[in-house]
């Protein structure tokens, strides 16, 4: 294990903010759009979320590392995130479970990191400014080198990513003997929600992100799950389509975070990249139906326009964020489909939107 702390690191914003830190992870350079998650827990469930693909995460809570790492709090392969940002860097850990420090970590899935940086005040610069590229480097000390490089990085505009975190080939999750089959169209996603559902007495057959309609349904499920995953849902027209071909089959959907976006795009509703988006464990979401209140996970940088939801009358808004009033639910009345922005699956955060896995699941039974 290198001591990289005393090597000295860069992180340098689209814009021209500039910061100095000490290094962590890896010696090396990486590039990516730059995001803020204001989670207390859950590190290492971050860190594999492949929702995360392609993004420079900064960690609001001051310690990260400080109880070190466990091999089953996983969301994934391996780490997703391009590069961390953090305040204080521990490699010192509490948890006798753990089996290795967050600096073996990073080394091993080769991530470059910047620590010693007072967060606070990167996450108040991309709060007013908005969301953009960024550059972390510990090996080069050029600031026109880091620029350059800077400006070879593409938007995440436009970006189609999922197919770069799907799973290559279809496989299987539960009881081959169960009652409810279910589809899973992988555009990355989060381990916990296949083990929300399997809980649930779901057999499950993940496919690959731009399998087709008919190749999943000649599996004969009772129905179909769109997961969460990375980059522009607007130019996943494979996605959208297959949405489309389920819904006019009128069978069971159900949609997290990114499959919430294909979702509305098959219903006409487009989406837009938001300011900074939203990243944590503590979103406020309002359950219109029920009148309910819960607190949510969340994970992205997209959302669904709220105007255009009003020129389809067969699509109904049923939660809004309690923070700005963006859309997190909406269900397609005339049909047996509904999504959500946030992550019910919650892992990490409270369980207060589980219920949604029942609600499925009792759609498909009835």
């Amino acid at each position: 294990m290198q001591d990289t702390q005393s090597t000295p690191a860069y992180l340098l914003l689209e814009d021209g903010t500039l910061f100095k830190g000490n290094a962590s992870g890896k010696i090396g350079t990486t590039t990516g759009e730059i995001c803020f998650n204001t989670g207390m827990t859950g590190y290492q469930e971050v860190f594999t979320d492949p929702s995360y693909f392609g993004q420079i995460l900064v960690m609001t809570n001051d310690h990260i590392g400080n109880y070190g790492i466990h091999q089953d709090e996983v969301e994934s392969g391996g780490i997703k995130i391009a590069g961390l940002v953090t305040k204080r860097f521990n490699t010192t850990y509490s948890r006798k479970t753990a089996s290795k420090n967050i600096q073996q970590y990073l080394e091993e899935s080769n991530l470059v990191g910047i620590t010693d940086i007072d967060t606070r005040e990167i996450v108040r610069h991309i709060r007013d400014k908005g969301a953009m590229n960024a550059i972390i480097s510990s090996e080069i000390t050029d600031i026109e080198t880091l620029k350059q490089k800077l400006k070879e990085t593409p938007s995440m505009a436009g970006l189609e990513l999922s197919s770069k975190v799907s799973t290559n080939e279809a496989y299987f999750i539960g009881d081959e003997n169960a009652a409810i089959k279910v589809a899973v169209l992988d555009l990355g996603v989060k381990r916990n929600i296949l083990k929300c559902l399997s809980e649930r007495g779901v057999y499950l057959k993940v496919f690959p992100a731009k399998t087709t309609f008919t190749e999943m349904k000649a599996w004969n499920p009772n129905g179909y799950f769109i997961s969460n995953g990375p980059g522009d849902p607007s130019v996943m027209p494979y996605a959208i389509e297959t949405v489309k071909e389920i819904l006019a089959a009128n069978a069971p959907l159900f949609g997290i975070c990114l499959g919430h976006q294909i979702l509305a795009e098959a219903n006409g509703i487009s989406t837009y990249k938001m300011h900074n988006g939203h990243r944590g464990l503590n979103h406020p979401v309002k359950n219109i139906i029920t009148g309910s209140s819960e607190i949510t996970s969340q994970n992205h940088g997209f959302a669904v326009k709220e105007s255009d939801i009003t020129k389809n009358p067969n699509v109904e808004v049923t939660h809004i964020n309690l923070n700005d009033n963006t859309i997190e639910g909406i269900r397609i009345k005339n049909k047996k489909a509904f999504s959500v922005q946030y992550h019910p699956e919650s892992s990490p955060g409270p369980h207060d939107s589980r219920y949604l896995f029942d609600d499925f699941v009792k759609m498909m039974k009835g």
